[in-house]
């Protein structure tokens, strides 16, 4: 059995103290060397991953909650009893939550349908009041997550937006923090860094003191298809503007404290990539890293590419498994957004599923349930209407259809009860202010076996043509009236 001298000399000093709160337990992560995926790339240089989900909230965003809030303080802005609101993809919500309940403030997060249930149990259980909002909603709308919150500061006495968008404590948490501890690390030696971007402020920070440090470092932003940070502008052509699954980096506006003059070469990342990146990084490094870590490593390996033997990459790794254990780390997940072909250890699981579940009729298409032209409704409906619809013919949801008949979502009874019973919405506005972007989708080619994969969490699922326009709503009971009345040729 090891001394107990032998065991506190191997831990950090931190770990050795009692610490006044848990907000004292932000920061001072550890760097770790990634070892198999840079070998497998045959890489020359050193690779290191700064492990920003062992903070006291589990990301990197805990370092500006508690920077905004403390900043706050100190210049008389808030004072412990008044509301904070922020629009955030949910860390920095965690960050602002946690912080909100130890110091004593009312917290109110919007965030976007997408964000992962995870993340709103969490907002929920630090005592967060949580306000969704349509995914596809343009940043500067009245209903998308920063339109809410600005809507909700007006209404609310004492309440307060600290803005992570153009906050300068958040690039600060970063230039005096973060990059320090970079530097610690690693000898004050940096060849490269990596990270996604979302607000900016990490990189702006990071980037400003490591140049300073570093003057011949390379700063490498990630940013997803669909997003349009990364320069030059061309990079954002491909899927520019159409939703993603990745959380947390990529946005349709230039955030205010993101300097992109500070940012030497962009890399576009697909969801694909980063989600088996994400696997990988659990899977061969043990590194419990959310799905943005795994956009960050993607492109490092790439960018990595041109540094010799001797030189070093810090690839930032934003957030932890946690947040999401019913998006990419279920297999159920990654199979029905095909997400799963690529790798060998995904291939297996779902060989072994299909096999489980190779009734007679899993390999049948989705068109054998010969189902009818759905009833749809459109954009500027109103809610009023919708309702009037869906009682008269006991819909449960209905398809919001555009005027060229592409799907621009699905309006359910639980959204429009939600939305009118919260005040959110009347009964006169238009059908599009309730529409609930984030549904699944499949074609008449889709097998009932990828069907039922999406019923195990969905009541019902969209059926486009391959163009993107509408041909049918299965539902469960669909599928179950197709196996219980059809026969076994």
């Amino acid at each position: 059995m090891a001394s107990s001298t032998s065991l506190e000399s191997s831990l950090p000093p931190a770990a050795l103290e009692i610490l006044p709160d848990i907000m004292a337990a932000i920061g001072q992560t550890p760097m770790v060397r990634v070892n198999s995926i840079g070998k497998k790339a045959h890489l020359q240089c050193e690779l290191l991953a700064k492990c920003e989900f062992f903070n006291a909230g589990g990301s990197v965003k805990d370092r500006i909650g508690k920077r905004m809030v403390e900043d706050a303080e100190a210049a008389g802005r808030i004072k412990p009893g008044d509301t904070l609101i922020e629009p955030t993809s949910g860390n920095t919500g965690i960050g602002l939550a946690l912080a909100s309940a130890i110091k004593g403030y009312r917290c109110i997060i919007t965030l976007p349908e997408k964000m992962s249930l995870e993340k709103v149990n969490v907002l929920k259980a630090l005592g967060a009041e949580i306000i969704r909002t349509p995914t596809e909603a343009a940043w500067d709308s009245p209903e998308s997550h920063i339109g809410i919150a600005k809507r909700l500061q007006a209404e609310l006495p004492n309440a307060h937006i600290l803005d992570q968008y153009a906050n300068p404590s958040n690039p600060l948490a970063h230039y005096e923090g973060t990059a320090e501890e970079i530097l610690d690390q690693c000898d004050g030696k940096v060849d490269m860094v990596v990270m996604g971007v979302g607000t900016g402020g990490t990189i702006s920070g990071i980037a400003k003191k490591l140049k300073e440090k570093c003057p011949d470092v390379i700063v490498v932003g990630v940013d997803p298809e669909g997003s349009i940070l990364a320069q030059p502008e061309s990079l954002n052509d491909k899927n520019r503007l159409q939703s993603y699954k990745v959380e947390g980096i990529g946005y349709d506006f230039i955030p205010d404290v993101l300097d992109r003059n500070l940012v030497d070469k962009w890399e576009k990342t697909n969801d694909q990539e980063s989600f088996i990146m994400s696997r990988r990084l659990i899977r061969e490094e043990g590194l419990l890293c959310g799905g943005s870590s795994g956009s960050a490593m993607a492109a490092a390996v790439r960018a990595a590419s041109t540094l010799k033997a001797g030189q070093r990459c810090v690839v930032i790794l934003p957030d932890s498994t946690r947040n999401y254990m019913s998006k990419f780390l279920n297999d159920a997940w990654m199979y029905e957004n095909k997400f799963v072909e690529n790798t060998v250890h995904t291939r297996e699981n779902y060989s072994k599923y299909r096999k489980e579940t190779g009734t007679w009729w899993s390999a049948q298409p989705v068109s054998v349930l010969e189902l009818p032209h759905p009833s749809t409704v459109a954009p500027h409906l109103s809610c009023a209407a919708a309702i009037e619809t869906m009682e008269r013919h006991g819909y449960d949801q209905l398809p919001v259809v555009k005027e060229n008949g592409t799907v621009q979502g699905v309006v359910t009874i639980g959204n429009l009860l939600s939305m009118l019973s919260s005040g959110r919405v009347s009964r006169a506005d238009p059908v599009a202010a309730v529409t609930f972007g984030n549904f699944s989708r499949v074609t008449h080619e889709s097998s009932l076996a990828e069907l039922a994969t999406i019923f195990d969490k969905d009541y019902f699922a969209v059926v486009t043509s391959t163009d993107g326009k509408i041909a049918g709503l299965a539902t469960r009971i669909d599928l179950l009236n197709y196996i219980t009345s059809a026969h076994k040729d």
